[in-house]
């Protein structure tokens, strides 16, 4: 299904006009008026073998959020070779460990959730009907909360390590401007020097 629609995606992004009769979608005359001057990447995110294989062989870079050396190597030797590796991670950076950690429980304890819930729930509404099987301290264990350069260091760096390219982190919580100064002035330095 997923490989279709970037067939599609791929044939509109050329200007041409597509029609498409295929197991999972029928387009009649589509055709995108404002094309971009070169093709717009199609990055693919995945969690397991499979989309590590789709990845690799139709997309243009692979999106994962945990550091899984074996995902990255799977991925590169599946056909993914140069492209690139991208990474995410959720922080929630803040002067007081313990009050980050009830900012990330209360914003995002999804996160969390057992097995394969938090990609199958349908609506908000079950998302917070699930969210008490989630522990302040199942995210303070989990999660980087707080202001240990150190700390937000090693959970970049697990990354790295893994090989991938490059990784997004998110700050869960109000604090942006915060977060942001924090990760220029003392994160960044660190990693660049090793």
């Amino acid at each position: 299904m997923l490989e279709e629609s970037i067939q599609i995606m791929r044939r509109l992004f050329t200007g041409e006009e597509v029609t498409h009769h295929g197991p999972h979608y029928t387009v009649e005359n589509a055709r995108l008026y404002t094309v971009p001057d070169e093709p717009v990447p199609i990055d693919i995110s995945g969690f397991g073998p499979k989309a590590a294989g789709l990845a690799a062989r139709v997309g243009d870079g692979f999106i994962t959020m945990g550091p899984d050396e074996e995902m990255v190597t799977q991925y590169r030797k599946g056909g993914g070779g140069g492209k690139l590796v991208s990474g995410g991670t959720k922080v929630c950076w803040g002067q007081d460990r313990e009050e980050a950690v009830r900012t990330a429980h209360r914003l995002w304890p999804n996160q969390y959730l057992p097995g394969e819930m938090g990609q199958i729930l349908p609506t908000p509404r079950h998302f917070e009907q699930l969210g008490p099987l989630v522990t302040e301290e199942t995210v303070g264990e989990n999660t980087v909360c707080g202001d240990d350069v150190d700390e937000h260091v090693r959970e970049l760096r697990t990354f790295v390590e893994a090989g991938f390219d490059r990784v997004y982190v998110g700050q869960i919580g109000p604090d942006q401007r915060g977060f942001f100064d924090f990760y220029r002035t003392k994160v960044l330095p660190q990693l660049r020097q090793g």
